[in-house]
């Protein structure tokens, strides 16, 4: 299943807090291009009755269940790829564009 990193957690967390949605879940989504490449989305919803309903690290997450297939198995971090600039990133296995990270 889907999981967060304790870095992508803490992050979701306050943002759901600064955003004064800290009552709702983070909604994931991804859609695979004609490239083969994933486009993911994220943003905080309600669940509806139809909904895959988990948690990561303590935050509620909600996908759809056509959305299982694209993001089962993948680890969304919270980085900083830049100096002074993190980011999510999703490291996803069906994505052709992953590069697992290297060993230490």
């Amino acid at each position: 299943m889907f999981k967060l990193t304790t870095a992508a957690a803490e992050q979701v967390l306050k943002a759901a807090k600064e955003a004064g949605t800290d009552g709702l879940s983070l909604r994931l989504a991804a859609t695979q291009q004609a490239d083969g490449s994933i486009d993911y989305r994220m943003g905080f919803d309600a669940p509806t009755e139809e909904d895959i309903r988990f948690q990561s690290e303590g935050v509620d997450l909600v996908m759809t269940p056509e959305d299982v297939p694209l993001l089962d198995q993948t680890v969304m971090d919270f980085v900083e790829l830049e100096p002074g600039k993190p980011h999510f990133i999703f490291m996803n296995p069906k994505d052709p564009n992953y590069q697992p990270p290297a060993d230490a």
